[in-house]
């Protein structure tokens, strides 16, 4: 079983070249069956959960081929329209085929996806919304089979929970419909908006995306396009949080502000000097020791993020004073916490909220990640941790991290992959 292996307390130094962003590549990937012509995906990360995506495509007629950075998808000679459950079972953000695969083939079937465990997320939030655009299910042995009745038909969709992969998943559906479609409390997060830019520029009208509302025209043909994938904002608090740790100094390259404005504050709060350079490079410069942070509470964007709870409660754990932070999206999303105490933080969980007492220092033990976020704190703990830290579990790492040990090594951190 490979594990990481790191021997803590050195000071991180240097540039940071941000990834392409795991949760726009996904859907984007899914996106480009709906158009019949090659798409060029750039900034492409190299991810488990990509390689996953690429044999879905392959499997079910595409094209692909990589060039560096750049993913190319040749659709059109598409012809299944089933996706095995050894796929779904790998990648719970495969259900984003469905709304794609149905638009396109007129049905789909697929199994129950798997991917990290971080409580309930029901999936009738999709379901209940495909079937206002005409989708037909039926499930059966832990299938669902998908059909259309008279087609896609434009209709009025009011989301009880800004769900990002329910919403994803109507817009890829909408986009070649019949008339218009109107997404209510539709999720905000820039990778919807990456999602709609790349389908604009395949000849969608969307509009709104980014927003609480979104309006689609739906057209009878999209077309394949160039696209960029934006930087991924979860890597950039990571690597921020690894330096916070670290006694860094370092600069993240290429890296969208907007996008990090619900967590820099949090980074001011705890001490770290923060510095824009040119609109797009953040220097982080950290302090002596990390002060506590008020109560940090997850939200739906444009809030602080559920995915970098865990890097910043690895981040706590080391400051001084006491701060609380309260899980909002995820009921599970403290699997972690028993793996920070081993390398001996000092933290309490009740229900959702968390009280992170932090510690002079941490010692290094063997730990095992979770899931892909938790994983990536036990990486930013075993940083600062005194000692040899061992983490294993990375498969969940490489679902999300381009050789994170590769990028962390570049500047001064004694990690390596065993």
């Amino acid at each position: 079983m490979p594990k990481l292996v790191i021997e803590g307390g050195k000071s991180l130094q240097g540039e940071i070249k941000l990834q392409g962003a795991k949760n726009s590549v996904l859907p984007i990937l899914a996106a480009t069956i709906l158009s019949e012509e090659e798409s060029v995906i750039q900034n492409c990360p190299n991810l488990s959960d990509v390689a996953i995506t690429i044999e879905i495509l392959n499997y079910l007629g595409c094209k692909t081929r990589l060039e560096g950075e750049n993913l190319i998808i040749d659709p059109s000679n598409l012809n299944k329209t089933e996706i095995p459950e050894e796929y779904m079972r790998k990648m719970r953000s495969s259900i984003i085929f469905l709304g794609a695969l149905v638009s396109r083939m007129g049905n789909a079937e697929i199994s129950l996806p798997g991917g990290c465990e971080l409580g309930p997320r029901p999936l009738d939030l999709h379901f209940s919304g495909l079937r206002q655009l005409g989708m037909i299910f039926e499930e059966s042995h832990g299938k669902i089979k998908c059909s259309l009745g008279r087609g896609v038909l434009g209709s009025n969709i009011v989301l009880s929970f800004p769900s990002v992969g329910a919403t994803e998943n109507l817009i890829l559906a909408a986009v070649k419909a019949k008339g218009i479609t109107t997404i209510t409390n539709a999720a905000r997060e820039p990778e919807i908006q990456d999602l709609a830019d790349y389908l604009n520029k395949c000849g969608a009208k969307i509009k709104g995306a980014g927003e609480g509302i979104i309006k689609i025209e739906g057209v009878k043909k999209l077309h394949g396009a160039k696209y960029r994938i934006i930087p991924d904002r979860i890597a950039a608090i990571t690597y921020m949080a690894a330096a916070a740790v670290a006694s860094g100094d370092i600069l993240i390259k290429k890296i969208n502000l907007e996008h990090l404005n619900s967590v820099i504050p949090i980074f001011e709060e705890s001490g770290c000097m923060i510095e824009i350079y040119n609109k797009e490079n953040l220097r982080l410069v950290a302090p002596e020791r990390l002060l506590s942070s008020t109560a940090i509470r997850t939200m739906p964007y444009p809030g602080f993020p559920t995915d970098a709870q865990p890097l910043i409660m690895a981040m706590l754990s080391v400051a001084e004073g006491s701060s609380m932070i309260i899980e909002n999206i995820f009921e599970s999303r403290y699997k972690h916490v028993g793996e920070l105490l081993r390398l001996g933080a000092d933290i309490k969980v009740e229900g959702r909220t968390a009280i992170v007492n932090g510690v002079k220092r941490l010692s290094g033990a063997e730990v095992k990640g979770m899931d892909l976020r938790g994983t990536a704190a036990l990486v930013v703990a075993g940083l600062c941790a005194e000692g040899t830290t061992k983490i294993s579990g990375l498969k969940h790492l490489d679902r999300g991290y381009e050789d994170i040990e590769g990028t962390l090594s570049k500047v001064g951190a004694d990690i390596k992959r065993i």
